[in-house]
C-alpha cells in the first residue's frame, strides 16, 4: 500500500507554508528545518553560556517558579550547538528539583535551558550536561512519539495559562520527537529540532511555530511552562517547577512562562494531504463455484485530508474518502462470551483531538467488571456493515465491501474566545450493497444504509482550572432503502450527557459527577432486537418488569423507541500518603447507546469504596509502594445481587529498579441473570483470583517481565495464565520486544444453546444446555522496530495465535436461582455422540423414560491458528509530509476439533 506522491510534496510546498525548510534564520521569516538525520559529532564550539547574568527561575508569589522568554535578536541556525549571540543575551533556567530518586533534593546533573521568541516561531535552547561527557549520555533512537528508554528534554507549555490546556514537546539526544497535545500523542504538529553529542553531554535546540499552538492572539499574558529532563543512567527526573510525587500535578502546578507577546494575527494555515492508494489482495481456497471468488483483487483509490487553522485556537479539519491503510491490525483473540470485543481506535483523523470529545472519564484505584460512561466509539464510524447475513439469507453466494465506505467526515476542534473547549464531529457512510448469486440468478442486497454521525461536546474551566464543566450530544441517522434492513437498525439514535469535574484543598480532594440520556427510535423489531440483547434480555421469563413510562423497563415487542439514563461519581482524596475514594456507577435497563458508543451492560448499579496507601521515600528495601484494599457490591434494577469483590492490591519498586506487585480478589457467590442467555436467573459459586508480576529495570538494553495468574471457583473451574514480556535494544536503532503468553482454562458452566421443550416447566417451556470447556491458547506478539533516522522508520508485527477448544459434558441447571447442575448421562438422561462429513452432532435424552423429547446439536468444538502481521514503513521527507509503505498478512484456519 502506497501512500503519498510527488503531488503530495508540491501540494503542501503551495500550502503549509510553516513547512517551508531553512536552517538559518533571520529577520522575521517563517521557517522550520527538519529533524536531524542522524546524530552529529559536536564538533561545533558553542558560545560560554555560563556569563550571562544570572537571574535563574525566581520564585513567583504564588509558590511557583518563573521563567522568562526574550525576543530573538539576531540570526539563529538551527544546528544544536547554542553559539549565537541571541542565546547568550537569553535568561537560563538552571533551578531544577529532583522528583526521582531523591524527591526534592537537587539534580545531579545541571541543566540549562532558555527561551526565544520572534514574530513566528518559540525557540527552546537546552543545554544537558553530564559529568562523564558523552558516555554518560543513553541515545537510542526511534519513531517518533515512542519512548525508547533514552535521555530526554521535555518542554510542556499552557499558553492559555487555564491550568487545562498542554502542548509538549519531548526531544532525545538523537533528535527523536514526542510531542502530544492534552495527553493526544496523535498530534504531530510541524516543528524542527537539531541535537548534538559533546564532550560536556548533550543539546537540543528547536524552532515551534506559533501556527502549531493556539494561544490569545496580541497577548502578553503569561503563559504555564513545565520543563522535565530524564537522565536514564540515573534514572533521574527533574522539573523545573516541583510537586511531590504524593501532589496531584498537572498543568495547575506548572511554573509561569512570562515576556512572550503572541503576534496579533496568525497566517493563514492549510494544509493538504492528497493521496493514493494501490491495494492488492491475495487469496488461499478459493472455491471453484463461487462467481465472486478471485485469487487476487486489487484497489485503486484516492482522496485527501484536508487541515485549516480557523482561529488560533480553532481548527477545522475534513477527509474526503479517508485513507485508514496505515492502521495497525487488531490482535486475534477467542471470544465465547456474548458481548463484542473492545478494539481501541486506530485511526488518526479520529484519534487527533480526541480530549476535545472525551467524556465518561473513570477513576479507580482498584476496581473490576465496570466500564465509563462512555458516550463515543468512534470506531462504529465504518463498521463492517451490519447486515451481511441478509446477503447470506438472500443467495448461494454474496460478495460485499469488510467494511463501510466514510464518504466524508469534518471536526472543529479547539477553544473559544469565551473558555469553552470545542469539539464537533460530523461523518456520512455510504449505503453499501453486496452482490449476490442464486443459481443463475444475480441480485442486489442492501447490507447497510446510508448514515450520519454527529457528535458535539462543550466544556468549559474555571476556578483557575480546579472546576469544569460541559454537556455532550451525540446522534445517528440511517436512511434505509430496505424495508427489511431496518428492521434489525435502529433509525435514529441520539445521547445527551452533562458532566462537571471539582478539585479543592490544593488538588487533594477530587469530585466527579456525570449523568447522561439515551434514546433510539425506529422499526418495532430493531427495538425488540435491542430489548432482548445481551446487554440487557428484558425477554427472561422470571424478570419483574417496571413500566415503560419516561425511561423503558417493561419488555414489549411492540415498541418502537426505548429511553434510558445512566450516570457515575466518584467523590475522592488523591493526594498525599493516604487516599480513599468512593463511587456509584449505574445504567438503567433502557439505556442504550452502541450506535455511537461501545456497551455492553446496563441494567445495573455497582459501588465500590477503596483504601490507599502510598510510600515515596526510598528505604533498604524498596523506592516505592503502592497498595490498596477495597470492595465493590452490584445489583440490577430488580434488586438481585449480581457481583460482590473484595480485592487487595500492592505494588513495589525495589532499589535496582525491578518491580514486583501482586492482586488478588474474592467473588462471593451471586445471581447471574445473564448466564441463560436471555433465559431464568441462575446462580453461581464463590470465586477467587490471584495475581503476581515482577518485571526488570526498564533503563537496560534487555528488559523481562513475568506475570502469572491463577483463577478458581467453588464448582470446580479454573484458570490458569503466563504472561511473559521480552524487550531487546541490541543497538541504538533497533528494538525487538516478544509477548509470548499461554493460558489453560477448565470452565464448568460454557453456554451451548437452547432448546424449546414444554416439559422443562422449572424453566418456563425451555432447557439451557451447558457443558465443561477446556481451553487452551497460546500466543506470541511481536514487534520489530529499524529506525533509520528519527524521520524513517520500519515497524514489524507479528502475533502467531492458536486456541483450542474442547467441550465436554454436557448440562444443564436443576433450577432457576441454583448453582447446581445436572449432567446428561450421569445425573439425568443419556447423550449419544454420532460422527457426521461435518463433524459430530450430541443427541441428548434428558430424562431418560420421561416426557421429554431427545434434542440434538452439532459439537461445538473448535480449533484457530491464525498469523496477523504487517510491516509499516514511514519516511517523514519533509516536515508536515509523510509516505507510507504498508504490508498486512492476515491467515487463518478453523476446525471443528477441539485438540
Amino acid at each position: 500500500m502506497l501512500r503519498s506522491s510527488a503531488f503530495i510534496l508540491a501540494t503542501l510546498a503551495m500550502f503549509a507554508l510553516p513547512a517551508a525548510a531553512q536552517d538559518s534564520i533571520s529577520g522575521s521569516s517563517p521557517t522550520t528545518p527538519a529533524g536531524n538525520d542522524d546524530q552529529t559529532d559536536g564538533t561545533h564550539h558553542a558560545v560560554d553560556l555560563t556569563t550571562t547574568p544570572s537571574s535563574s527561575s525566581p520564585e513567583h508569589a504564588s509558590g511557583a517558579p518563573v521563567a522568562r522568554a526574550r525576543q530573538r535578536i539576531g540570526d539563529i541556525e538551527l544546528d544544536g550547538v547554542l553559539d549565537e549571540e541571541a542565546w547568550r543575551l537569553a535568561e537560563p533556567l538552571t533551578e531544577f528539583r529532583q522528583r526521582e530518586p531523591v524527591e526534592g533534593a537537587p539534580p545531579t546533573q545541571r541543566t540549562d535551558v532558555r527561551i526565544l521568541f520572534d514574530e513566528e516561531a518559540l525557540y527552546i535552547g537546552a543545554r544537558m550536561y553530564d559529568e562523564l561527557g558523552a558516555a554518560g549520555v543513553t541515545a537510542r533512537r526511534g519513531r517518533r512519539d515512542t519512548d525508547n528508554g533514552s535521555d530526554y528534554i521535555y518542554i510542556a507549555l499552557d499558553p492559555y495559562h487555564d491550568h487545562q490546556s498542554a502542548s509538549g514537546f519531548g526531544i532525545n539526544p538523537t533528535g527523536l520527537r514526542y510531542d502530544d497535545q492534552n495527553d493526544d500523542t496523535s498530534w504531530d504538529p510541524i516543528w524542527a529540532v537539531r541535537t548534538t553529542i559533546d564532550e560536556q553531554g548533550w543539546v537540543a535546540e528547536a524552532r515551534i511555530p506559533f501556527s502549531q499552538l493556539r494561544f490569545r492572539p496580541g497577548s502578553t499574558d503569561p503563559w504555564g511552562i513545565q520543563i522535565e529532563r530524564y537522565i536514564n543512567r540515573l534514572n533521574e527526573r527533574q522539573v523545573f517547577s516541583f510537586s511531590r510525587l504524593n501532589e496531584q500535578g498537572g498543568p495547575a502546578r506548572w511554573g509561569h512562562l512570562e515576556g512572550i507577546a503572541t503576534p496579533s494575527t496568525i497566517p493563514d494555515r492549510l494544509e493538504l494531504l492528497p493521496y493514493v492508494v494501490a491495494q492488492a489482495e491475495t487469496h488461499a481456497n478459493i472455491d471453484a463455484d463461487d462467481p465472486f471468488a478471485e485469487e487476487t483483487t486489487g484497489l485503486f483509490r484516492v482522496g485527501a485530508d484536508l487541515k485549516y487553522q480557523v482561529t488560533s485556537s480553532l481548527t477545522l479539519s475534513a477527509t474526503i474518502n479517508p485513507d485508514f491503510g496505515q492502521a495497525e491490525v487488531d490482535p486475534a483473540v477467542v471470544n465465547l462470551s456474548a458481548f463484542e470485543t473492545f478494539f481501541p481506535e486506530k485511526r488518526e483523523f479520529f484519534i487527533e483531538g480526541g480530549r476535545n470529545f472525551g467524556y465518561g472519564n473513570f477513576w479507580c484505584f482498584t476496581c473490576s467488571n465496570v466500564s465509563s460512561l462512555g458516550m463515543l466509539f468512534t470506531r462504529r464510524i465504518g463498521r463492517s456493515p451490519g447486515g451481511l447475513r441478509f446477503a447470506d439469507d438472500a443467495g448461494d453466494y454474496y460478495d460485499a465491501p469488510s467494511q463501510t465506505t466514510i464518504l466524508g467526515a469534518a471536526k472543529l476542534t479547539g477553544r473559544t474566545e469565551g473558555g469553552w473547549s470545542v469539539g464537533v464531529l460530523n461523518a456520512t457512510t455510504a449505503r453499501e450493497i453486496a452482490d449476490v448469486r442464486l443459481g443463475t440468478e444475480d441480485l442486489e442486497q442492501e447490507v447497510e444504509p446510508l448514515t450520519n454521525y454527529f457528535v458535539g461536546r462543550l466544556r468549559r474551566e474555571a476556578a483557575g482550572g480546579d472546576l469544569n464543566y460541559g454537556v455532550i450530544a451525540t446522534s445517528v441517522v440511517r436512511n434505509f432503502d430496505d424495508p427489511v434492513l431496518s428492521t434489525m437498525m435502529n433509525r435514529h439514535s441520539e445521547g445527551l450527557g452533562f458532566d462537571t469535574e471539582y478539585w479543592w484543598n490544593e488538588r487533594t480532594y477530587h469530585l466527579i459527577a456525570q449523568a447522561a440520556f439515551t434514546n433510539i427510535s425506529g422499526h418495532p423489531d430493531a427495538i425488540d432486537r435491542a430489548q432482548r440483547a445481551p446487554a440487557r434480555y428484558f425477554q427472561r421469563p422470571d424478570r419483574e418488569n417496571g413500566t415503560n413510562g419516561l425511561f423503558t423497563d417493561s419488555y414489549d415487542p411492540t415498541l418502537t423507541r426505548m429511553t434510558g439514563y445512566g450516570w457515575y461519581t466518584r467523590v475522592a482524596k488523591d493526594g498525599g500518603d493516604w487516599r480513599w475514594e468512593a463511587a456509584l456507577n449505574g445504567r438503567s435497563p433502557g439505556f442504550e447507546n452502541n450506535d455511537i458508543a461501545f456497551l455492553t451492560r446496563s441494567d445495573y448499579i455497582w459501588a465500590l469504596a477503596n483504601l490507599n496507601r502510598v510510600w515515596n521515600t526510598p528505604t533498604s528495601w524498596y523506592r516505592s509502594i503502592w497498595a490498596t484494599v477495597g470492595a465493590q457490591n452490584e445489583i440490577n434494577y430488580e434488586g438481585d445481587a449480581i457481583s460482590r469483590q473484595v480485592h487487595a492490591s500492592a505494588h513495589f519498586q525495589l532499589p535496582n529498579y525491578w518491580g514486583t506487585g501482586f492482586y488478588t480478589q474474592h467473588r462471593p457467590g451471586v445471581l447471574d441473570f445473564r448466564r441463560t442467555r436471555g433465559g431464568p436467573v441462575v446462580a453461581v459459586d464463590d470465586e477467587y483470583y490471584v495475581n503476581w508480576s515482577i518485571s526488570t529495570d526498564p533503563r537496560k538494553s534487555v528488559r523481562l517481565g513475568f506475570s502469572p495468574e491463577r483463577g478458581w471457583n467453588e464448582d470446580g473451574g479454573n484458570f490458569t495464565g503466563f504472561d511473559f514480556d521480552i524487550a531487546w535494544t541490541p543497538a541504538p536503532a533497533v528494538s525487538l520486544t516478544l509477548g509470548p503468553s499461554y493460558s489453560i482454562s477448565n470452565g464448568e458452566s460454557q453456554y451451548v444453546t437452547t432448546i424449546d421443550d414444554p416439559t422443562a416447566t422449572d424453566f418456563y417451556g425451555r432447557r439451557y444446555v451447558f457443558a465443561d470447556l477446556h481451553q487452551r491458547t497460546l500466543s506470541l506478539n511481536t514487534r520489530m522496530n529499524v529506525t533509520f533516522t528519527p524521520n524513517m522508520t520500519l515497524q514489524l508485527f507479528a502475533q502467531p495465535f492458536i486456541s483450542s477448544n474442547d467441550y465436554s459434558e454436557w448440562k444443564e441447571y436443576d433450577r432457576p436461582r441454583s448453582s447446581e447442575r445436572l449432567v446428561y448421562g450421569e445425573d439425568v438422561g443419556s447423550t449419544t455422540t454420532v460422527r457426521t462429513n461435518e463433524g459430530r452432532t450430541v443427541f441428548v435424552d434428558p430424562d431418560g423414560d420421561g416426557p421429554a423429547e431427545v434434542f440434538w446439536f452439532d459439537e461445538p468444538d473448535f480449533s484457530l491458528r491464525s498469523l496477523r502481521g504487517n510491516a509499516v514503513f514511514r519516511w517523514e521527507y519533509m516536515p508536515g509530509s509523510t509516505l507510507f509503505l504498508v504490508w498486512t498478512q492476515d491467515r487463518a484456519s478453523f476446525e471443528n476439533v477441539g485438540d
